[in-house]
């Protein structure tokens, strides 16, 4: 569903106090976020302002709505950015997760509200007693991943506690891919989000723990360690654990579980030859290529192989990874590293170098629909045995820009900023969105634009 501003009922009773918001980042995970708090703005008296890097993006988002102006924010202006946020009651930050301590900073010393849908973050929790003695809210990782997992995770956790049952094992998978209908390239997989984020997935060491063991996977095993994952509508992926799973025994409860692990998702086959490009190094972001201007993207991928006067490229990844066949050439052909076609960039580390090539082969086109895909697989001890338990999630976009990815990242947001400004979170501190008071609601919200998780159980 998009929100219009020429569809919006007016109600004639006006709040008498302005309400101000300020969304900073006006990216690709913005349109339903704005398009929410926008669509009941005149009646609920709130003013919004959208600031970013280029105002033009930002006057596009809000598409004329007369509660609604773009400005241009430069983050490292401090003049400019505290003139912004000293307008506002309420700052949602959708800036890359790094530039978040900046304007939560500028929120706490102004006595500002700060929203994100990032990961709660080191220097945010330095600030966790400061936020409470302001009363203020500062609320992270309501968006998909993190966000939307919790809050599902949550729900089944505590309904289940409630009910006197212990759970034994809990995996939770989340990707961000194509709808079947738009898979139209080998891998079927195209950028929904921040691509340098899917260059460097997974690196670092993976942790989790499976029946009472510790298990650790570094990242150049990761691609190799797939659990094969199944939904219904949606056909069967690849899952791979994500960096660190075990911290979420504490954050979910469940602290003496003896199986919990938390991973992405892709379509299967996909990690398969992907690994091609962790296991030769192409992934690496820890040092700088000066090319000359006129390599090719073949001799990009050929500067990662062993030297040989005679065997082709082809040749000699079979011979340093004897586990690629013919599926993986094909996808490595598909984006044109076999080819004469000019680098496009030559400066940068690999990893920079492989997501310029990515980002012109993995770019959506304007009808194109992602999906998102989220599954939560739950063992729970009853008193008649044990029993699994399956909670999924599968979301379509509806194009380019309206993408499963924006809205299943910014409703929640926009839905918890609402809820917080009628009244109906009460909480403050430094928060995510693990008590039923907050979750509870935004999910319930969430089912009315057919986000809303299927579940499935049986005795075993």
């Amino acid at each position: 569903m998009v929100f219009l501003p020429n569809c919006i009922q007016i109600n004639p009773i006006i709040r008498l106090e302005m309400q101000n918001i300020l969304i900073i980042g006006a990216g690709k995970s913005s349109a339903y976020l704005i398009d929410f708090l926008l669509e009941n703005s005149i009646e609920k008296n709130r003013k919004i302002i959208v600031a970013d890097l280029e105002e033009d993006i930002a006057q596009k988002k809000i598409k004329g709505h007369p509660q609604a102006k773009a400005a241009t924010i430069i983050v490292e202006d401090e003049g400019n950015r505290k003139s912004l946020i000293q307008q506002s009651d309420i700052v949602i930050s959708m800036l890359p997760a790094f530039l978040h301590p900046i304007i939560a900073k500028d929120c706490l010393e102004m006595g500002k509200h700060f929203f994100t849908a990032s990961y709660e973050s080191e220097d945010l929790r330095k600030l966790k007693d400061q936020i409470g003695a302001k009363n203020l809210l500062f609320l992270n990782e309501c968006g998909l991943d993190p966000g939307l997992d919790h809050m599902s995770a949550m729900q089944v956790i505590e309904r289940e506690k409630a009910l006197g049952h212990e759970i034994l094992s809990f995996k939770s998978y989340t990707g961000g891919v194509l709808a079947p209908e738009s898979e139209d390239n080998p891998w079927k997989y195209k950028f929904t989000w921040n691509p340098r984020n899917v260059v460097l997935a997974g690196q670092g060491v993976s942790r989790f723990i499976r029946d009472g063991k510790f298990k650790y996977i570094p990242y150049h095993m990761l691609f190799q360690r797939l659990d094969k994952i199944s939904f219904e509508d949606a056909g069967e992926f690849d899952g791979y654990p994500n960096r660190d799973s075990l911290v979420y025994r504490r954050v979910y409860g469940l602290e003496s579980i003896p199986t919990i692990l938390r991973g992405t998702l892709r379509r299967s086959g996909f990690c398969q030859s992907w690994n091609v490009f962790v296991q030769l190094g192409m992934t690496d972001d820890s040092f700088e290529m000066d090319l000359p201007k006129n390599y090719t993207l073949l001799d990009f991928i050929d500067s990662f192989l062993p030297f040989h006067k005679y065997k082709t490229i082809q040749e000699k990844l079979k011979e340093i990874l004897p586990w690629v066949d013919e599926e993986v050439i094909e996808k490595i052909n598909w984006l044109g590293l076999f080819s004469a076609e000019n680098l496009p960039r030559s400066k940068g580390s690999p990893a920079a170098i492989l997501q310029a090539i990515l980002e012109k082969k993995w770019a959506l086109n304007e009808n194109d629909r992602d999906m998102i895909v989220m599954q939560h697989l739950f063992e729970i001890k009853t008193p008649k045995g044990i029993k699994k338990l399956t909670s999924s999630l599968v979301c379509k976009g509806q194009n380019q820009a309206y993408t499963a990815m924006a809205k299943t990242v910014g409703l929640p947001l926009a839905i918890a900023v609402d809820m917080f400004l009628e009244g109906k979170i009460k909480e403050k501190g430094l928060l995510i969105p693990i008590s039923k008071s907050i979750y509870q609601p935004i999910l319930s919200e969430l089912e009315k634009y057919n986000i809303q998780f299927q579940e499935r159980q049986y005795e075993i």
